[in-house]
This record gives structure tokens, sequence and C-alpha cells, in this order.
């Protein structure tokens, strides 16, 4: 109830207020300040995956700077030796404004991470994009092999489907959930169908030899459920990691997965775009968003 009440207000919220919350979801607006975020995980055990925010590039030379944005952040990861990949969305680089020209920014971007011995994660976004996405993914495949992979997402009536039929190819999928809203003739709403549909498409891909697997989720239920199916086909640890976004509170679950020698993700988004992603992170978190409303009612931390 709080966390729905905070989300009908966030238009109102000083943007202030939202900036001291952001600095738990997003990584600093500079390159600088990912890295030092990077290399503080990496210290700690972690592998994480970059990206610059923003999406729906305006024009050309906005989704030209993007690209060349990613160009120094792999670039930076390479100088830098850090354990991280880059996760990129095709809207930023102009997927809505010229398909072809986003594939050719997006081709620039993958042949400069499989120089580098790197990674590019094609991320997904809303249903419009979805059939045209995995086409793109699949056609970087076939040119790039494991340097490149994209996102299921669970919620969606189709991903058993394009489970099983990306496993054919030996796929490098990150399995979320899916937060984008969408009707109910192509997405499942209920908590319980999501999740089936979460592990009935996490299984299709573990069963098919050559595929990997980034299982994406703070679900405790689900990490749990994700062993069990480990455990019980036999994976091995290099098929398969954990992801997480910065800052969810589960840094518990986290560190223990990271103790038993798993290998865990940290999604770190930076950049001037910050403010959107954070209301995306407020609406889904009541957790936070209760602190919000309590330092807008001057209530501090009790």
């Amino acid at each position: 109830m709080l966390g729905l009440l905070v989300s009908r207000m966030l238009p109102i919220v000083p943007r202030g207020v939202v900036r001291q919350v952001a600095k738990r979801y997003v990584a600093g607006e500079t390159l600088a300040s990912a890295v030092q975020v990077v290399k503080d995980l990496n210290s700690r055990g972690y592998h994480a995956t970059i990206d610059i925010l923003g999406e729906d590039a305006r024009d050309h030379d906005a989704a030209d700077a993007t690209t060349r944005g990613y160009i120094e952040v792999l670039d930076t990861i390479a100088g830098e030796g850090l354990k991280s990949n880059i996760s990129v969305k095709l809207t930023h680089l102009g997927m809505r404004l010229a398909p072809e020209r986003a594939e050719e920014r997006l081709s620039t971007l993958v042949a400069k991470a499989a120089a580098l011995d790197s990674f590019v994660r094609i991320d997904m976004e809303d249903s419009t994009l979805t059939e045209a996405t995995l086409a793109m993914y699949r056609r970087m495949h076939e040119r790039f092999g494991p340097h490149v992979g994209t996102v299921l997402q669970a919620y969606l009536r189709r991903t058993r489907s394009d489970a099983a039929e990306l496993a054919k190819i030996g796929a490098n999928l990150r399995l979320c959930k899916g937060i984008y809203r969408e009707p109910r003739t192509i997405a499942y709403h209920g908590r319980e169908d999501v999740r089936q549909s979460y592990l009935d498409a996490l299984e299709a891909l573990l069963s098919s030899p050559g595929t990997y697997v980034g299982i994406a989720t703070h679900d405790r239920l689900l990490v749990r459920r994700a062993l069990e199916l480990v455990s019980r086909l036999g994976i091995p640890p290099g098929r398969f990691e954990f992801q997480a976004l910065l800052g969810v509170p589960v840094e518990d679950m986290l560190d223990d997965l990271v103790r038993q020698g798993f290998l865990v993700r940290v999604y770190c988004p930076f950049g001037e775009e910050w403010y959107p992603y954070s209301t995306r992170r407020l609406k889904e978190n009541p957790k936070i968003a209760s602190y919000v409303l309590r330092h807008m009612l001057g209530l501090g931390s009790r």
C-alpha cells in the first residue's frame, strides 16, 4: 500500500530527494564514478555489467554519441582490467529511428567487444521490440558467437517457446521476470504464473548443452529453486551465473552465493539520465519508497 502511495506521489517528489535515493541504484553520472563502483564490487568477489543510462535516442547524433560512449566503456574495462561487460538498449542506439542503423551501431560495439575478448548484452525492452531484438541477436550471434547475448522476460507468454528455440543455437541469455506494463493477452500478471514461466524457461535453457544463462532475479524463492535445478541437472558452474541490480537490498543472499563460489554479476548503470531509472526502482521497491515518504514528511530515518 505504501509503495503504491509513493508511486502516485513520485511526480511531486523533489528531484533532490530522488537523487539521494538514486545513489543506491546508480553508479554515478560519469564513467569514472562507475569504474570506482565496479572496482569495489570486484574487490568483494563480484563481476559487473556497465550500462549507460538512457533509451529512445532523440536523433542519430545522440545514438552515435551513445555508441562512442560504449566504445570508451569497453576500452576502459580492458585498460583497467575490470571484471565487467556492457549492457545496451537498442532504442539507445536508435532502434525506433532506423533499425538498420541501430544494427550497424550494435555491430560496431560487438566487434569491439570481440576484439577485446569482452561481451555485449542486448537488453530487452517492451514487447513491441521483442521480435526485432531477438532477430537482431540471432544475426549478431551468427557473426560473433560468445561475445553477444540478449534477454528473455519470463512474464511474457511467448518466453517458454523463445527459450526452447534459442537453446538450439547455444544462446547466451539473461533470464529475468520483466518490468514493463504489458496486457494480459501477452503477459502473465500473477506472481506464481511468472515464477512458473521463469522456472520452465530456465530448465529448457539449462537442459540444452551450449547455452549460458544469467539467472537474473532478486526473488529468493526463485534463487533456491534455481540452485535445486542446477543440482538436479548436474549443471557445471561454467554454464550459468546469478545477476542482480545495483542497490537492491538482497546483499545477504548475493554474498552467500559468492561465498559458495558462484559467479554473481551486478548491473551498474551510470549517466546523466539517472532520474527515470531511479523512479522505476522506487516504484518496484516499497522499502526504499517508504524512505522517500519519511524524508518528505521530515521524519528522518525513524
